[in-house]
């Protein structure tokens, strides 16, 4: 199961169809709140987190992911259209296990999604 914390519409449903079609079964949130609740409720083999959300942010759900022992080992990807080198080092030094821009590279993505369920069966 895989978690989409994603408030753009066309964005969800987009990141939801790639993952299904490749047989992933999903859930999805729109605000880092709801993410984090999910998170709890699921522990999802891993969730895809965008940065730009209403309420908390992404980088705010994460913390609040990595704080709880039971979601703390979940892998997250940010997938964001935050694309700028600082924006990507500010990503990437809050602890995310993996970084996907907007807008999506099929390939680059599935890979993404592909690396961080591997790694968390290691």
């Amino acid at each position: 199961m895989i978690l989409i914390v994603e408030d753009n519409e066309k964005n969800m449903k987009l990141v939801r169809d790639i993952l299904q079609a490749k047989g992933y079964g999903t859930i999805e949130a729109v605000t880092g709140e709801d993410g984090v609740r999910l998170a709890k409720e699921h522990v999802p083999a891993l969730v895809l987190m965008d940065i730009q959300l209403p309420g908390i942010s992404g980088i705010e759900a994460l913390k609040r992911l990595r704080a709880d022992p039971a979601t703390a080992s979940i892998p997250v990807i940010a997938v964001t259209a935050s694309v700028m080198a600082s924006d990507r080092r500010n990503i990437t030094d809050a602890g995310f296990d993996g970084y996907v821009g907007k807008p999506l590279n099929l390939k680059e993505f599935l890979a993404a999604v592909a690396g961080a369920l591997e790694g968390r069966k290691a």
